[in-house]
C-alpha cells in the first residue's frame, strides 16, 4: 500500500513537472517572438527617424545659420553613434524582461500545472479509496460465509434445524452482496444515463416512498410525520422517490427509534425538503464526507453498520434531476438532510 501510494505520489508530480515545462516553453516561444517584434519594429522606428531627423539638421543649418547644408556622412556617423548605444541599451531591457518573465512564469507553470492535475489527483485517489473500500465489502460477506461453512462442516452430527440456521445465514450474506451490487450498479447508471423529467407533485413522491418503508418505521415502532407545503416540482419521478426513500431509511437506522418528520417549503424557484430524525447527528468530521461513496461516519452514532452507499447514491440522484443535497445538525440534537429541487414553472 506504501508503494502504491509513493508510486501515485510520484506519478503526479512527474506529470506537474512535464506540464510546467509544457506551459513554460510555451511562454518561452511567445516571449520570443514579442521580443523579436518589438526589436524589429524599435530598428525601423529609429532608422526612419534618422532618415528624418537628417533632412531637418540640414534644413535648420541653411534657414537659422546661413551656411551651406550639412554633409549627410557627418550626421549619419552621429546617428550610427547614437544607434549603437540605444541598441545595447534596448538589449539589455529586453534581455531583463525576458529573465524576469522566465521566473514569474516558471513559477506561474508550475501553479497552473498544480491546479489542472488537482481535479485528476482527487478523482484518482477517490477512485483508489473507492476501489479497496469496495473490495473490502465484498469480501467481508464472503469471508464469514467461507468461516460459518467450514465450521458448520466440522461438525460430525447435523441436525435439520442446525441446516437451516446455516442456509438462512449464507441466504443472508449473499443479500447483502445483492444490496451492494445493486447500489454499485445504481450510482454508475445515475452517473452515465440522463433522466427524463416532467412535473411531479411532491406530496405523491413522499407518500409513495413513505409507503416504501412504513414496514421497517412499524417494527421500530418510529412514526413518519409531514409538514409539506403543496407544490408541483420537476424531475424523474422513481429516482426522487428512491431519494426520499434513502433519506427516510437513514433517519430510520439513525434515530435511536425516534420519530422522523419530512417538511417541505417552497424557496423561489426552488423546493426545500427536508428529513429530519432525532438521533445523535452528526460528527463535525463526518460532515464534509458524508455524501462519499462507501464512507462510513462515526458507528457510536447508532451501533449501526452499512456500506456507506445510501447517501453516496441520494446524491448521485439528487445531480441527475438538477438539485442538490446537504447535511447539517439541528439545534435541537438530530441531524437535517435538505434536497432543494426544481420547481415547476
Amino acid at each position: 500500500m506504501a508503494t502504491r501510494w509513493t508510486d501515485r505520489i510520484s506519478m503526479f508530480r512527474s506529470a506537474r513537472l512535464k506540464l510546467t515545462l509544457f506551459y513554460l516553453g510555451i511562454i518561452v516561444l511567445f516571449n520570443l517572438f514579442v521580443t523579436l517584434a518589438v526589436r524589429v519594429y524599435a530598428e525601423r522606428e529609429f532608422r526612419q527617424s534618422n532618415i528624418t531627423q537628417r533632412s531637418e539638421v540640414q534644413e535648420w543649418a541653411v534657414h537659422f545659420f546661413d551656411t551651406r547644408p550639412v554633409k549627410p556622412d557627418a550626421i549619419q556617423d552621429i546617428q550610427e553613434a547614437q544607434a549603437e548605444i540605444v541598441s545595447q541599451h534596448l538589449n539589455q531591457g529586453l534581455l531583463v524582461i525576458n529573465l524576469f518573465a522566465l521566473g514569474m512564469g516558471g513559477v506561474l507553470s508550475y501553479w497552473f500545472a498544480g491546479r489542472a492535475l488537482k481535479p485528476l489527483e482527487e478523482m484518482h485517489e477517490a477512485q483508489a479509496r473507492f476501489t479497496a473500500d469496495a473490495s473490502h465489502e465484498l469480501k467481508t460477506p464472503l469471508a464469514n460465509m467461507r468461516l460459518e461453512n467450514e465450521v458448520f462442516l466440522r461438525q460430525k452430527r447435523i441436525t435439520e434445524q442446525e441446516a437451516r440456521e446455516q442456509v438462512m445465514s449464507n441466504l443472508e450474506e449473499v443479500q447483502r452482496l445483492e444490496r451492494l451490487s445493486s447500489n454499485l450498479l445504481a450510482l454508475h447508471q445515475y452517473g452515465q444515463v440522463a433522466l427524463v423529467s416532467s412535473p411531479l407533485a411532491v406530496k405523491k413522491v413522499v407518500d409513495k416512498a413513505m409507503a416504501q418503508v412504513q414496514a421497517t418505521a412499524d417494527a421500530k415502532g418510529v412514526r413518519i410525520s409531514t409538514k409539506l407545503e403543496p407544490a408541483v416540482i420537476v424531475g424523474h419521478h422513481d429516482s426522487l422517490v428512491q431519494l426520499v426513500d434513502i433519506l427516510l431509511d437513514n433517519a430510520l437506522k439513525y434515530g435511536l427509534r425516534k420519530d422522523v418528520t419530512v417538511e417541505g417549503e417552497k424557496r423561489g424557484t426552488q423546493y426545500r425538503l427536508s428529513v429530519k430524525d432525532q438521533g445523535p447527528g452528526i460528527a463535525a468530521h463526518d460532515l464534509p464526507r458524508i455524501f462519499d461513496r462507501l464512507y462510513r461516519g462515526d458507528k457510536a452514532r447508532s451501533g449501526q453498520t452499512g456500506y456507506g452507499l445510501g447517501l453516496a447514491l441520494g446524491n448521485e440522484i439528487a445531480q441527475a434531476n438538477g438539485a442538490t443535497i446537504s447535511a447539517r445538525n439541528n439545534r435541537e440534537g438530530g441531524a437535517c438532510f435538505e434536497v432543494l429541487l426544481p420547481l415547476a414553472p
